[in-house]
């Protein structure tokens, strides 16, 4: 079995993650106190809640965590909209963020549907 830093959809969370961590630093005072604080939580825990769930035994168990890494990419997505149409984000710099939302989001619906799979054939 692979190890979860293994899996590309673990690796584009952390990339996101990591990308949103970054441009924080550039942020004024006042985006990262409200949209900056929030944004690293919701993107660090796609990454986590997938961690969480690839070390939990029972299908069901994994699927639940996966669901929640959906919910946290989903707000994630929220917080980037709100980023951009405060101009928090520069409109040259969306390209780099949609890059990785655009392939993380498939991957992760896959990952989570061939947990139902696995879930259903036990």
């Amino acid at each position: 079995m692979k190890e979860v830093y293994e899996l590309d959809v673990y690796r584009l969370a952390e990339e996101l993650s990591d990308l949103i961590w970054d441009a924080y630093d550039a942020w004024a005072p006042k985006a990262q106190q409200t949209i900056g604080c929030q944004i690293i939580r919701a993107a660090d825990s796609i990454a986590a809640n997938i961690a969480e769930g690839y070390g939990r035994y029972t299908p069901a168990d994994r699927r639940k965590f996966y669901l929640y890494a959906r919910g946290s990419f989903e707000e994630t997505k929220a917080w980037l909209r709100k980023a951009v149409r405060r101009k928090v984000i520069a409109s040259d710099e969306v390209g780099r963020y949609k890059t990785f939302v655009d392939e993380l989001g498939p991957k992760l619906n896959a990952f989570i549907k061939s947990t139902r799979i696995l879930a259903q054939a036990n």
